[in-house]
């Protein structure tokens, strides 16, 4: 009886689950952004632009379990984006405050003066010199393909070799710190810098206040912010073989970020990296504008930011837009995606579908956000005229210069604030940002920033935006936007799964779609509950899996021995059929029972006996 009523239980889950997840397929709406009107009203003739300032976020921890040659890729393809390099900064957060990371950041920025260029000049696509040399043949889109053969030639030997200076930092920087510790006489195995001082962060061998979950805070601009007005390279010569005369070669700005970290305090991992590179980033450049990238993706499509952009200065639903987001497309998927890596479902059909409604969900990656609602402000259909976006002080910390910074940055959309310079009291502001007790008695990781404790701080972070009032939109572009690497074998797929399945469940339970306030949509909320709800369903799949091995052990199987080959009758007793002869069965059977017979051309059936 239990197993029935599972079924039964089962199958109502199944279909309300069904009718929970077409809820969000109602209404699909593709909006498509018009690039040539966006160039055609905020570029200016002179080369310059007046679109609003960006700035990038990445975040990577381990050097060696996240390749830093993809990291690195992914700051290449950003820093040679189609956007004003005087109105984008890059931002990358190390959470392992690894010497690698940074000196590998230096070889990358001293490439970056190579390859942006040459992306510029022969409009090159994708900008990632890995995805895009792993293509023998593309159609050539530029202005110079008399020269385009030998500038690619040049520029694969150049990559080859920038490739071959970041695996060289994992044995150089060991070496040189062995070399200055032979040096010195307190006996210490210190991690060296080039210019002969210690690193503040990890050592190579840990030791106190140089460990993981041990460390000072770092903050070191790589590319300092460029210039207003257009700077051409020089022409073909003997140190210089790739003509840049006619292309503009500033470089955005690029910024290396490691937080302080110290026992006792809960990191938050990548939600408290990212609330670090949002003050640290608003003391700095203080973009209107917030994209972040994980370690692994990169740009693929040039446009992208462009196209991000475009939805958030719609004059129609902009102003109340909180993030763009994004589908996520993999590289080295087998054609089959045995692990359904690609998800083409849910990106392209469950998000196309809440495009409709109130907007898709933030995924993690290739997300762009209005700052100000990431500080939990209200959309402007929901705030009053007078209202004040700074209503307390204690919400957002202590530090003075980071919230005299989070008006400016509602009304930095048509204007722009130069980077200050790095002087003591700047720095002194900086370290006291990163720092691990900033956030206590503050709203970081509730209202304000990346939600803490959760395994899908993603989710439940554009879940708190759209329960705010705020909507968002979802960009799917040709080529794809960004791609990136995805897990190659069926452990980490099956663990990348486990960790999505418990954080949805936990969000649940811990912020209940059901129970959100009355500015998120109905559909919205219907929709948030079926993606956080889902997991349920593993219950009864597994039981329907045992279903049969269940039933065999209860009912039992009939079986025949040492009868007739041309009659053999079968006598029920309990839940088995006992096997008797003809005569047995002659003797014994009463005329009101029922038995079991297997006729001899082997066809088996019930016979009534009389």
């Amino acid at each position: 009886m239990w197993l029935w009523w599972i079924s039964i239980v089962g199958d109502f889950w199944f279909g309300v689950t069904w009718l929970l997840n077409q809820v969000a397929k109602l209404n699909p709406i593709k909006r498509v952004p018009d690039l040539a009107l966006l160039k055609q009203q905020f570029d200016l003739p002179d080369g310059n632009s007046n679109l609003p300032r960006l700035d990038v976020f990445i975040n990577t921890v381990d050097p060696i379990n996240e390749p830093m040659i993809y990291t690195m890729n992914s700051i290449l393809s950003i820093l040679a984006a189609d956007y004003p390099v005087d109105r984008s900064a890059t931002y990358l957060s190390d959470d392992g405050g690894s010497i690698i990371h940074y000196e590998g950041l230096l070889e990358t920025a001293k490439f970056a003066a190579l390859w942006v260029p040459f992306c510029r000049k022969h409009c090159i696509e994708p900008r990632a010199p890995e995805s895009y040399f792993a293509v023998k043949a593309r159609p050539y889109t530029g202005n110079a393909p008399d020269e385009f053969i030998d500038d690619h030639t040049r520029m694969s030997r150049e990559y080859d070799e920038f490739k071959m200076r970041l695996d060289a930092l994992f044995t150089k920087i060991p070496q040189r710190s062995d070399a200055y510790n032979a040096q010195t006489k307190d006996g210490a195995k210190a991690t060296w810098m080039a210019d002969g001082t210690q690193w503040p962060g990890t050592w190579i061998d840990p030791a106190e206040n140089h460990k993981k979950g041990q460390h000072a805070g770092i903050v070191e601009v790589m590319l300092n912010h460029p210039g207003n007005e257009p700077q051409f390279g020089v022409p073909t010569s003997a140190e210089n073989p790739l003509d840049f005369s006619a292309v503009d070669v500033r470089l955005p700005m690029l910024v290396y970020i490691s937080r302080e970290k110290s026992p006792g305090y809960d990191h938050q991992k990548k939600a408290g990296a990212m609330n670090v590179q949002l003050r640290v980033s608003a003391l700095l450049t203080n973009a209107p504008f917030i994209i972040n990238f994980d370690g692994d993706h990169y740009v693929n499509n040039s446009q992208a930011f462009r196209a991000a952009v475009c939805f958030m200065l719609d004059r129609r639903d902009g102003e109340n837009t909180a993030f763009v987001q994004f589908p996520q497309r993999f590289d080295d998927v087998d054609p089959t995606d045995r692990y359904c890596n690609h998800n083409r479902v849910f990106f392209d059909a469950t998000l196309l579908g809440l495009n409709g409604i109130q907007g898709p969900s933030y995924v993690g990656t290739g997300c762009m956000f209005r700052r100000i609602a990431v500080y939990g402000a209200d959309p402007p259909r929901w705030r009053p005229d007078d209202a004040k976006i700074v209503d307390n002080s204690d919400k957002f910390g202590k530090s003075v210069s980071f919230i005299n910074s989070i008006p400016l940055a509602a009304n930095q959309e048509w204007s722009m604030t130069l980077p200050p310079a790095l002087d003591e009291s700047v720095m002194a502001e900086l370290t006291n940002v990163m720092n691990c007790a900033y956030e206590d008695g503050t709203q970081f990781g509730k209202e304000v920033g990346w939600v803490y404790n959760i395994a899908t701080e993603d989710v439940v972070t554009g879940f708190r935006l759209h329960r705010t009032g705020w909507r968002s939109m979802y960009c799917r572009i040709e080529p794809d936007a960004f791609r990136g690497t995805a897990p190659i074998n069926l452990t980490e797929r099956l663990y990348q799964i486990l960790r999505w399945s418990g954080g949805s469940l936990e969000m649940f339970f811990s912020h209940c779609p059901l129970l959100a306030g009355r500015r998120l949509n109905f559909l919205q909320r219907i929709a948030y509950t079926n993606m956080t709800a889902y997991p349920i369903s593993s219950i009864f799949l597994v039981f329907y899996l045992l279903f049969p091995i269940i039933w065999i052990f209860r009912v039992g199987r009939p079986h025949v021995t040492g009868l007739d080959p041309q009659r053999a009758v079968l006598h029920h007793r309990g839940n088995s059929c006992v096997p008797t002869s003809n005569a047995a069965h002659s003797a014994e059977a009463s005329p009101s029972q029922e038995g079991c017979f297997i006729q001899a051309d082997g066809e088996a059936g019930y016979k009534q006996r009389d």
